[in-house]
Protein backbone atom coordinates (compact mmCIF):
# COMPACT_ATOMS: atom_id res chain seq x y z
CA UNK A 1 0.00 0.00 0.00
CA UNK A 2 1.19 3.49 -0.85
CA UNK A 3 1.69 6.58 1.28
CA UNK A 4 -0.33 9.18 -0.60
CA UNK A 5 -0.69 12.90 -0.05
CA UNK A 6 -3.88 14.63 -1.17
CA UNK A 7 -4.12 18.43 -1.30
CA UNK A 8 -7.49 19.90 -2.27
CA UNK A 9 -10.55 18.28 -0.71
CA UNK A 10 -13.50 19.94 -2.38
CA UNK A 11 -16.52 18.51 -4.19
CA UNK A 12 -14.40 16.13 -6.22
CA UNK A 13 -11.24 15.79 -4.14
CA UNK A 14 -13.06 14.45 -1.09
CA UNK A 15 -14.63 11.38 -2.77
CA UNK A 16 -11.45 10.76 -4.77
CA UNK A 17 -9.36 10.70 -1.59
CA UNK A 18 -12.02 8.56 0.05
CA UNK A 19 -11.67 5.86 -2.61
CA UNK A 20 -7.93 5.71 -1.97
CA UNK A 21 -8.46 5.31 1.78
CA UNK A 22 -11.05 2.62 1.13
CA UNK A 23 -8.48 0.78 -0.98
CA UNK A 24 -6.15 0.59 2.01
CA UNK A 25 -3.70 3.38 1.20
CA UNK A 26 -2.43 5.73 3.89
CA UNK A 27 -3.65 9.25 3.09
CA UNK A 28 -2.06 12.48 4.32
CA UNK A 29 -4.55 15.30 3.80
CA UNK A 30 -4.44 19.09 3.51
CA UNK A 31 -6.90 21.78 2.46
CA UNK A 32 -7.29 25.45 3.28
CA UNK A 33 -10.65 24.47 4.77
CA UNK A 34 -11.11 21.95 7.60
CA UNK A 35 -10.46 18.36 6.54
CA UNK A 36 -13.79 16.55 6.01
CA UNK A 37 -14.63 14.33 8.96
CA UNK A 38 -15.65 11.55 6.61
CA UNK A 39 -11.98 11.21 5.58
CA UNK A 40 -10.35 11.44 9.00
CA UNK A 41 -13.03 9.11 10.33
CA UNK A 42 -11.83 6.47 7.88
CA UNK A 43 -8.20 6.88 8.86
CA UNK A 44 -7.02 9.84 6.79
CA UNK A 45 -4.30 11.87 8.49
CA UNK A 46 -4.92 15.62 8.66
CA UNK A 47 -1.82 17.74 8.08
CA UNK A 48 -1.21 21.41 8.84
CA UNK A 49 0.53 22.30 5.55
CA UNK A 50 1.31 21.01 2.09
CA UNK A 51 4.94 20.71 3.18
CA UNK A 52 3.92 18.29 5.91
CA UNK A 53 1.91 16.24 3.42
CA UNK A 54 4.87 15.98 1.04
CA UNK A 55 7.28 15.05 3.81
CA UNK A 56 5.18 11.99 4.71
CA UNK A 57 3.93 10.82 1.31
CA UNK A 58 5.67 9.20 -1.66
CA UNK A 59 2.99 10.27 -4.15
CA UNK A 60 1.36 13.68 -3.71
CA UNK A 61 -1.89 14.53 -5.51
CA UNK A 62 -3.28 18.03 -5.96
CA UNK A 63 -6.92 18.70 -6.86
CA UNK A 64 -7.56 22.45 -6.73
CA UNK A 65 -9.57 24.89 -8.88
CA UNK A 66 -7.16 26.79 -11.14
CA UNK A 67 -3.58 27.47 -12.24
CA UNK A 68 -2.74 29.99 -9.48
CA UNK A 69 -4.02 27.57 -6.84
CA UNK A 70 -1.73 24.82 -8.14
CA UNK A 71 1.21 27.24 -8.14
CA UNK A 72 0.44 28.19 -4.53
CA UNK A 73 -0.05 24.58 -3.43
CA UNK A 74 3.26 23.53 -4.97
CA UNK A 75 5.55 26.51 -4.52
CA UNK A 76 3.88 28.89 -2.07
CA UNK A 77 4.71 29.31 1.59
CA UNK A 78 4.59 25.90 3.30
CA UNK A 79 3.95 24.37 -0.11
CA UNK A 80 4.48 20.84 -1.36
CA UNK A 81 7.84 21.50 -3.00
CA UNK A 82 9.43 22.33 0.35
CA UNK A 83 8.64 18.85 1.64
CA UNK A 84 9.82 16.87 -1.38
CA UNK A 85 12.85 14.61 -1.51
CA UNK A 86 14.25 12.92 -4.60
CA UNK A 87 12.23 10.04 -6.02
CA UNK A 88 8.77 11.23 -5.07
CA UNK A 89 5.99 11.81 -7.60
CA UNK A 90 3.73 14.86 -7.81
CA UNK A 91 0.40 14.35 -9.58
CA UNK A 92 -1.75 17.37 -10.44
CA UNK A 93 -5.32 16.30 -11.15
CA UNK A 94 -6.61 19.86 -11.42
CA UNK A 95 -7.59 21.38 -14.77
CA UNK A 96 -5.11 24.15 -15.52
CA UNK A 97 -3.07 25.77 -18.30
CA UNK A 98 -0.85 23.42 -20.33
CA UNK A 99 1.98 25.99 -20.65
CA UNK A 100 2.20 26.59 -16.90
CA UNK A 101 1.96 22.83 -16.34
CA UNK A 102 5.18 22.33 -18.27
CA UNK A 103 6.87 24.99 -16.13
CA UNK A 104 5.64 23.35 -12.91
CA UNK A 105 6.90 19.97 -14.14
CA UNK A 106 10.37 21.35 -14.81
CA UNK A 107 10.61 22.84 -11.31
CA UNK A 108 9.54 19.55 -9.74
CA UNK A 109 11.95 17.61 -11.98
CA UNK A 110 14.77 19.91 -10.82
CA UNK A 111 14.07 18.63 -7.28
CA UNK A 112 14.67 15.06 -8.43
CA UNK A 113 10.98 14.15 -8.58
CA UNK A 114 8.60 13.12 -11.36
CA UNK A 115 5.51 15.11 -12.32
CA UNK A 116 2.27 13.95 -13.90
CA UNK A 117 -0.53 16.20 -15.08
CA UNK A 118 -3.68 14.08 -14.81
CA UNK A 119 -6.84 16.16 -15.15
CA UNK A 120 -10.17 14.37 -14.95
CA UNK A 121 -13.59 14.43 -16.55
CA UNK A 122 -16.81 13.14 -15.04
CA UNK A 123 -17.65 15.76 -12.46
CA UNK A 124 -18.96 15.09 -8.98
CA UNK A 125 -20.94 12.08 -10.19
CA UNK A 126 -17.82 10.45 -11.65
CA UNK A 127 -15.74 11.29 -8.59
CA UNK A 128 -18.24 9.64 -6.26
CA UNK A 129 -18.65 6.60 -8.53
CA UNK A 130 -14.90 6.22 -9.14
CA UNK A 131 -15.66 6.35 -12.86
CA UNK A 132 -13.63 9.42 -13.85
CA UNK A 133 -11.86 9.70 -17.17
CA UNK A 134 -8.21 10.51 -16.40
CA UNK A 135 -5.98 12.10 -19.06
CA UNK A 136 -2.30 11.88 -18.16
CA UNK A 137 0.82 13.66 -19.33
CA UNK A 138 4.30 12.73 -18.10
CA UNK A 139 6.93 9.98 -18.03
CA UNK A 140 5.72 6.42 -18.55
CA UNK A 141 7.55 5.06 -15.50
CA UNK A 142 5.81 7.48 -13.14
CA UNK A 143 2.50 6.76 -14.85
CA UNK A 144 2.86 3.01 -14.28
CA UNK A 145 3.69 3.64 -10.61
CA UNK A 146 0.62 5.81 -10.06
CA UNK A 147 -1.76 3.87 -12.32
CA UNK A 148 -3.04 1.60 -9.48
CA UNK A 149 -4.17 4.78 -7.68
CA UNK A 150 -5.81 6.14 -10.82
CA UNK A 151 -7.70 2.86 -11.16
CA UNK A 152 -9.30 3.44 -7.75
CA UNK A 153 -10.62 6.82 -8.91
CA UNK A 154 -11.45 6.30 -12.58
CA UNK A 155 -12.20 3.91 -15.42
CA UNK A 156 -10.86 5.39 -18.66
CA UNK A 157 -7.18 6.11 -17.94
CA UNK A 158 -4.86 7.14 -20.77
CA UNK A 159 -1.23 8.23 -20.90
CA UNK A 160 -1.54 10.78 -23.69
CA UNK A 161 2.07 11.95 -23.90
CA UNK A 162 4.53 14.20 -22.10
CA UNK A 163 3.92 16.85 -19.46
CA UNK A 164 1.24 19.27 -20.59
CA UNK A 165 -0.47 16.80 -22.92
CA UNK A 166 -2.88 15.69 -20.22
CA UNK A 167 -4.00 19.27 -19.70
CA UNK A 168 -4.27 19.85 -23.45
CA UNK A 169 -6.55 16.81 -23.66
CA UNK A 170 -8.71 18.17 -20.82
CA UNK A 171 -9.09 21.50 -22.62
CA UNK A 172 -10.22 19.62 -25.72
CA UNK A 173 -12.68 17.67 -23.56
CA UNK A 174 -14.15 20.86 -22.16
CA UNK A 175 -14.64 22.28 -25.65
CA UNK A 176 -16.62 19.20 -26.63
CA UNK A 177 -18.68 19.22 -23.42
CA UNK A 178 -19.55 22.92 -23.72
CA UNK A 179 -20.64 22.61 -27.34
CA UNK A 180 -22.72 19.54 -26.56
CA UNK A 181 -24.46 21.40 -23.73
CA UNK A 182 -25.14 24.22 -26.18
CA UNK A 183 -26.55 21.79 -28.77
CA UNK A 184 -28.84 20.09 -26.24
CA UNK A 185 -29.96 23.48 -24.94
CA UNK A 186 -30.91 24.71 -28.40
CA UNK A 187 -32.67 21.45 -29.31
CA UNK A 188 -34.80 21.23 -26.18
CA UNK A 189 -35.61 24.94 -26.22
CA UNK A 190 -36.64 24.74 -29.89
CA UNK A 191 -38.83 21.71 -29.21
CA UNK A 192 -40.45 23.34 -26.21
CA UNK A 193 -41.25 26.63 -27.94
CA UNK A 194 -42.67 24.69 -30.89
CA UNK A 195 -45.17 23.16 -28.48
CA UNK A 196 -43.69 19.70 -27.93
CA UNK A 197 -43.12 18.18 -24.49
CA UNK A 198 -39.35 18.58 -23.93
CA UNK A 199 -39.20 15.59 -21.57
CA UNK A 200 -40.71 13.32 -24.22
CA UNK A 201 -38.54 14.85 -26.95
CA UNK A 202 -35.47 14.09 -24.85
CA UNK A 203 -36.67 10.54 -24.27
CA UNK A 204 -37.16 10.02 -28.00
CA UNK A 205 -33.77 11.48 -28.92
CA UNK A 206 -31.99 9.23 -26.42
CA UNK A 207 -32.94 6.26 -28.60
CA UNK A 208 -31.24 7.63 -31.71
CA UNK A 209 -27.98 8.96 -33.12
CA UNK A 210 -28.36 12.22 -31.17
CA UNK A 211 -28.02 10.40 -27.87
CA UNK A 212 -25.18 11.47 -25.58
CA UNK A 213 -24.25 11.59 -21.94
CA UNK A 214 -24.97 15.34 -22.07
CA UNK A 215 -28.51 14.73 -23.38
CA UNK A 216 -29.05 12.09 -20.71
CA UNK A 217 -27.77 13.98 -17.66
CA UNK A 218 -27.81 17.67 -18.54
CA UNK A 219 -30.93 17.46 -20.68
CA UNK A 220 -32.78 16.09 -17.65
CA UNK A 221 -31.47 18.99 -15.55
CA UNK A 222 -32.75 21.47 -18.14
CA UNK A 223 -36.20 19.87 -18.14
CA UNK A 224 -36.43 19.48 -14.36
CA UNK A 225 -34.65 22.82 -13.63
CA UNK A 226 -32.15 21.18 -11.28
CA UNK A 227 -29.10 23.38 -11.69
CA UNK A 228 -27.24 22.67 -8.45
CA UNK A 229 -23.62 21.76 -9.31
CA UNK A 230 -22.32 19.36 -10.57
CA UNK A 231 -19.71 21.36 -12.33
CA UNK A 232 -20.02 25.09 -11.87
CA UNK A 233 -20.33 27.50 -14.77
CA UNK A 234 -17.44 29.58 -13.39
CA UNK A 235 -15.14 26.54 -13.63
CA UNK A 236 -16.19 25.80 -17.19
CA UNK A 237 -15.58 29.46 -18.02
CA UNK A 238 -12.06 28.99 -16.68
CA UNK A 239 -11.51 25.95 -18.89
CA UNK A 240 -12.83 27.66 -22.02
CA UNK A 241 -10.60 30.62 -21.26
CA UNK A 242 -7.66 28.19 -21.34
CA UNK A 243 -8.89 27.01 -24.74
CA UNK A 244 -9.26 30.51 -26.16
CA UNK A 245 -5.93 31.66 -24.74
CA UNK A 246 -4.27 28.61 -26.26
CA UNK A 247 -5.96 29.27 -29.58
CA UNK A 248 -4.54 32.79 -29.65
CA UNK A 249 -1.08 31.43 -28.88
CA UNK A 250 -1.47 28.91 -31.72
CA UNK A 251 -2.88 31.59 -34.05
CA UNK A 252 -6.09 29.71 -34.70
CA UNK A 253 -9.80 30.38 -34.36
CA UNK A 254 -12.29 28.55 -32.12
CA UNK A 255 -15.52 30.41 -32.97
CA UNK A 256 -17.98 27.94 -31.44
CA UNK A 257 -15.95 27.82 -28.21
CA UNK A 258 -16.03 31.62 -28.07
CA UNK A 259 -19.80 31.59 -28.47
CA UNK A 260 -20.23 29.08 -25.65
CA UNK A 261 -18.00 31.21 -23.44
CA UNK A 262 -20.14 34.29 -24.13
CA UNK A 263 -23.31 32.40 -23.26
CA UNK A 264 -21.77 31.19 -20.02
CA UNK A 265 -20.82 34.82 -19.32
CA UNK A 266 -24.43 35.86 -19.85
CA UNK A 267 -25.64 33.37 -17.24
CA UNK A 268 -22.90 34.48 -14.86
CA UNK A 269 -23.89 38.13 -15.36
CA UNK A 270 -27.40 37.22 -14.20
CA UNK A 271 -26.05 35.68 -11.00
CA UNK A 272 -25.58 32.11 -12.21
CA UNK A 273 -21.80 31.64 -12.01
CA UNK A 274 -22.17 29.00 -9.31
CA UNK A 275 -24.90 27.05 -11.11
CA UNK A 276 -24.25 23.76 -12.90
CA UNK A 277 -22.96 24.26 -16.44
CA UNK A 278 -26.19 22.79 -17.80
CA UNK A 279 -27.67 26.19 -16.84
CA UNK A 280 -26.09 27.55 -20.03
CA UNK A 281 -29.62 26.97 -21.37
CA UNK A 282 -30.73 29.99 -19.34
CA UNK A 283 -28.85 32.34 -21.69
CA UNK A 284 -30.75 30.94 -24.67
CA UNK A 285 -34.02 31.08 -22.75
CA UNK A 286 -33.50 34.80 -22.22
CA UNK A 287 -32.97 35.29 -25.95
CA UNK A 288 -36.08 33.25 -26.77
CA UNK A 289 -38.23 34.69 -23.95
CA UNK A 290 -39.21 31.10 -23.19
CA UNK A 291 -38.05 28.37 -20.81
CA UNK A 292 -37.57 24.72 -21.73
CA UNK A 293 -40.20 23.86 -19.13
CA UNK A 294 -42.75 26.68 -19.61
CA UNK A 295 -44.27 26.51 -16.12
CA UNK A 296 -40.83 26.71 -14.46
Amino acid sequence: MAKVGFVGLGIMGTPMAGHLIDAGHTLYLYDIKPIPAELTGKGGVACATGTEVASHADIIITMVPDTPHVAAALFGENGIAAGLTAGKIVVDMSSIAPVETKEFAKKINDLGCDYLDAPVSGGEVGAKAASLTIMVGGPEGAFETVKPLFEKMGKNITLVGGNGDGQTTKVANQIIVALNILAVSEALLFASKAGADPAKVRQALMGGFANSRILEVHGERMVKRTFNPGFRIELHQKDLNLALTGARQLQMSLPSTALAQQLFSSVAAHGGAALDHSALVKALELLANHTVTPDA
